[in-house]
Formats: C-alpha cells, structure tokens, sequence
C-alpha cells in the first residue's frame, strides 16, 4: 500500500480503502507494528516536554514524576484502543452496519494515527500550537472513521455511518479529555 493511498483515506471510502480490505492485515500485526509504536509517542512527547518546559502546562504540572505520568498514560492509551474497536462494533451493530471485529479494531488503529502523531506538536513548547494541532488531528480522526465505516461496514449509508461517528468519536472525546487530564492534574 502506497503513501499516497493512505493519504487518501481521510477523503474518500473508494480510495485507499479497497487495498486495506484486500491485504485485511491481521490484528495482532496491526497491533504490534501501528498501535504499540505509536502509542509509545504520546507518553515520549509528554515526558519530554514535561522534562523540558513543565511551565506549558500550567503551575500544577511542575511537581510531577513524568516517567509515571508517561507510563500510566501508555496503559490509558492502550486500554482506550481496545475499548474503542469494540464501541465501534457495537454502536456499529445497533446502527444495523456491518462491520466485523477485524474492521472495527483496524478502523479503531486508522482512526487513532493522526492523534498520536499529533503528539509530535510537544516539541514545540506552546500550547496554543499544541490545541491546534490536536484540533486538526481529531478532526482527521473523524474523516477516517467516517470513510473507514462507509468502506468497511459493507452498508454505504452516510446517515448510519455519522451516528457511528458522532457517538464513537464523543465516547473518545471523554477519554481523550480523561487522557489530558491525567496527564495535566
């Protein structure tokens, strides 16, 4: 599969979409070859700039122990995926679209890429930059979840596939936001 290909899975359920459903990669390789790397980011991110600039984040952030903070956010991040994959499969399944496990967690590690790269915006000590960013990453987050549903869950009704969205991505807003404030407090 081609970077351009990827690329294109935000924009369209045609394109990019089909050659994920021919390879249909095995969710373990998944796991350990995009999920565990990527989520290894945040915590790395979040160290570092609580190592380097504590001050970003606010007064009450200075006293922290980051590598526990870095660790405990790993285990959220990992417990989040899970509990995301099977959300979508759920919210899927009562929405009456078609989506198998194997899709709902490939599509829950898809969707999940801009937001841990996002965490790259660390290195630049600015907070307003770094909600920017994250802004932009959630928003890519939702065209993949979108497309993805309309590509995988064999049903192409952009109704249902919305209602999937809004209620997958407002269950990940609050671990998101559980995920800051972990973080942050």
């Amino acid at each position: 599969m081609s970077l351009l290909s990827l690329a294109k899975l935000p924009l369209s359920a045609d394109e990019g979409w089909p050659d994920l459903v021919r390879i249909h990669p095995d969710i373990l390789k998944v796991f350990l070859l995009l999920v565990l790397p990527l989520s290894l980011l945040p915590p790395a991110m979040l160290y570092y700039a609580g190592t380097h600039y504590p001050d970003v984040f606010g007064p009450a952030a200075r006293p922290r122990d980051w590598a526990v903070v870095a660790a405990v956010f790993l285990v959220a991040e990992l417990a989040t995926f899970t509990l995301m994959g099977w959300l979508i499969k759920q919210v899927g399944d009562t929405n009456g679209l078609a989506i198998d496990h194997h899709d709902s967690y490939l599509l829950a590690a898809i969707a999940a890429v801009p937001l841990w790269l996002s965490s790259l915006s660390l290195l630049v000590p600015n907070l307003l930059f770094n909600a920017a960013v994250s802004t932009i990453a959630l928003a890519l987050s939702c065209a993949l979840l979108y497309q993805g549903l309309q590509a995988l869950g064999r049903k192409r009704e952009a109704v249902v596939a919305t209602e999937v969205v809004q209620i997958v991505i407002g269950a990940g807003l609050i671990a998101w936001a559980l995920l800051l404030v972990l973080a942050i407090l």
